[in-house]
């Protein structure tokens, strides 16, 4: 075999090739490093290794033997057959195994096939033979290398595969390339080693792979023995660290010292609509002080659906522009901008400030007459989407810049934004509250401010599950609502890839709705095809009171405010996930009225059942982002390559929040107090050529 190192091209490593390396390449593996740090998903147990008369009912164990008769059997008509095969090896017994829905399986295993068989074994009740019922299997080749003993007899691990890349190869491979480099050197720092009792990293990385007879297999497919414990660790250590340098780079930016003088105080309290809570009033005062140092403001501002972080938004703006500088709302689609435009215009009118909507439909000329007022500082606040984004868009002195929904946003187009001005203050705010340490690392380079309080007088909202069959009854509620003066909502789910298909179901139910069940009542329509007029148009009408009963798609998931509507049903509710119920959830339940949202399903799975469940239970929004993320899984939940978040080989921000604990604070602790320069140059090259490459972790040196 051609002799390899750490950074040999997998291509070049026996038994890989062109096609294969491209398979693995298209799983992020792509140089023998890659490989070592690839790490199996779940092993099995297969060091109880027996000849079939061995075997014994309820146990689980491993056999090595030969495909002796193979058929599909019975429930053909419903393609749902049952594969049978009979397995002998040098014993006189015979083992029988069966597989549901297993007729693929026929043109599998085939007679003569020599295979390993893992599963529990158990008295077949027609027959009265040995059985086993869904094995898991492996077959077996006469390889030159001999490698059989790598798949069989000890505790095996179990990859996820890459295209034709098995789990079997991926064994042979990670075998072939330990075998073959030298031990590698361990790029934790000793210190952290000794004090944490962490094994070496050439040892870890060996028993990642293949580790030792007396493991233990709870620990491992808990993914806590203790070369796991290691590898995550040291995957959160370098994420944190770099995130830590990142910080420190950042904080060392000049930027605008902004005043807090009287005159600001006075101007906030003209503008304040009613008194903040406490949890507004801490926020602020957090906001103000990072405003108030003479370097970047970066800090994340999350709470609750209705929590209030708009009206701390716009107490920052208020500071801002009182040292004359301009203020930019970004947001991630034209109706919440617009719901943005008239919340800051009607806040700030009273002030005397000029407040500007900027968004992709309006006509060339109304956007260049904007861009002309900002670039000529006429212009407080601009709030816009992506438009706000083009090259042509200059302001005369961007002091702040306040990005909604920031999971909505690529990690370039934040930055981007920032390059508006010169180095301005950044405020961006979330309603996905997640815990911090996680919203620490996903927003990394940014400060964490919460708003854990809902303004006084809100009550909880009523939530119901209803059949789609009960419909009528949902509808006779809602129309009592309506005739005590109350507004409601009725929203459809858009499918990624048919909104048109759910524009036109809410068309439909918006006619059935308007002619049939409510024909005495204004019934309006909104969904993200219409014209930005008609948009407008339709929600200025029901802010107004006119439009009782607003037929929506999820565009009014976010940023829509109306005390009067009390009655949320969300149709076909199975479809949406956890947060984005909870966010329209929340579009009532802004007044003092009892306010309700009903969930209409139709048939379930158990994911969706869980969902509607924890909806109806809980209206807690951490308590709901956390049993997203548990039933997603993180990189969906948060949506990874927009929040900037690397990919983890090992590493689960949620299943390993506690290492990514221990990690952080080691990490912060490490770069706070590095002995010498000499080692801090260390950690930035090894960061570097590490995991920029792996990871995509943006320049932190």
């Amino acid at each position: 075999m051609v002799s390899v190192d750490i950074h040999t091209p997998l291509m070049y490593v026996k038994g890989v090739g062109p096609a294969r390396a491209e398979m693995l390449a298209a799983k992020g593996l792509a140089t023998v490093e890659d490989l070592v740090a690839y790490a199996p998903f779940r092993y099995e147990d297969r060091s109880n290794v027996k000849t079939i008369e061995q075997l014994a009912p309820g146990e689980m164990a491993t056999v090595i033997a030969e495909v002796r008769t193979a058929r599909v059997a019975g429930f053909q008509r419903r393609a749902l057959g049952m594969f049978e095969a009979t397995f002998r090896d040098r014993s006189p017994a015979i083992l029988l195994g069966k597989w549901f829905h297993g007729a693929y399986l026929a043109n599998v295993l085939v007679p003569g096939l020599r295979v390993a068989l893992y599963g529990k074994v158990e008295l077949d009740s027609y027959s009265g033979e040995l059985s086993m019922l869904h094995p898991e299997f492996e077959i077996l080749t006469d390889d030159e290398d001999g490698d059989s003993p790598l798949h069989t007899g000890r505790v095996t691990p179990i990859y996820e595969a890459a295209g034709k890349v098995t789990t079997r190869l991926f064994r042979v491979l990670a075998n072939r390339i330990l075998e073959t480099l030298d031990p590698l050197p361990d790029p934790l720092p000793k210190a952290i080693l000794d004090r944490l009792k962490l094994p070496d990293y050439w040892t870890a990385a060996c028993q990642i792979h293949f580790p030792p007879a007396d493991s233990d297999l709870r620990l491992l497919n808990g993914f806590r023995s203790p070369a796991q414990f290691r590898m995550i660790f040291e995957e959160f250590f370098w994420l944190e660290c770099g995130l830590a340098l990142k910080k420190s780079k950042a904080r060392q930016i000049p930027g605008i010292a902004f005043q807090l003088t009287d005159r600001v105080r006075e101007r906030i309290k003209t503008m304040l609509p009613f008194r903040p809570t406490p949890a507004q009033k801490r926020v602020l005062g957090e906001i103000a002080v990072d405003m108030a140092s003479p370097h970047p403001m970066n800090r994340l501002l999350q709470g609750d659906v209705g929590s209030g972080k708009t009206l701390v938004a716009a107490e920052a703006a208020i500071i801002a522009i009182e040292n004359h500088c301009q203020v930019a709302v970004l947001a991630p689609t034209e109706i919440l901008a617009s719901q943005h435009y008239y919340y800051f215009k009607n806040l700030f009118q009273k002030l005397g400030y000029v407040t500007a909507l900027l968004v992709g439909s309006q006509s060339q000329r109304e956007k260049v007459q904007i861009k002309k007022l900002l670039a000529e500082g006429l212009v407080h606040v601009a709030v816009g989407t992506h438009a706000l984004l083009e090259e042509d868009v200059g302001f005369k002195r961007l002091g702040l810049a306040i990005v909604d929904e920031q999971h909505r946003f690529g990690v370039m187009q934040r930055l981007r934004f920032m390059q508006k001005g010169a180095q301005p203050d950044v405020l961006v705010m979330t309603a996905t509250p997640i815990p911090r340490t996680l919203a620490l690392t996903i927003y990394g380079d940014l400060e964490v401010s919460v708003i854990d309080q809902l303004p006084p007088g809100r009550r909880p909202i009523v939530t119901k599950h209803v059949t789609e069959d009960r419909i009528e009854q949902v509808w006779s509620s809602l129309k009592r609502e309506i005739d005590a003066g109350r507004q409601a909502y009725v929203v459809y789910p858009v499918i990624e890839e048919s909104e048109t298909q759910a524009m036109k179901a809410a068309e439909k139910m918006h006619l059935h709705l308007k002619d049939v069940v409510f024909p005495g009542y204004r019934v309006g329509l909104l969904h993200g095809r219409l014209p930005a007029d008609d948009k407008e148009a339709a929600m200025e009408s029901f802010q107004r009171g006119e439009t009782r009963i607003l037929v929506s798609t999820t565009v009014i998931e976010v940023g829509v405010d109306v005390p009067n509507a009390t009655v949320m049903v969300v149709e076909q509710a199975e479809r949406f996930g956890l947060s984005q119920l909870h966010q329209l959830r929340g579009r009532v339940g802004r007044g003092p009225q009892q306010s309700y949202c009903v969930l209409v399903t139709g048939k379930m799975n158990d994911a969706a059942r869980e969902r509607i469940r924890t909806l109806v239970e809980s209206g807690d929004g951490f308590y709901i982002a956390e049993m997203d993320l548990k039933l997603r899984g993180p990189g969906e939940f948060f949506g990874t390559r927009q929040a900037g978040l690397p990919a983890l080989r090992i590493g689960n921000i949620l299943r390993d929040q506690d290492v990514l604990e221990l990690a952080r604070s080691e990490a912060q602790a490490f770069i706070a107090s590095s002995g010498s320069e000499e080692e801090m140059h260390r950690v930035v090259a090894y960061l570097k050529t590490h995991w920029q490459r792996r990871y995509g972790l943006v320049t932190v040196g």
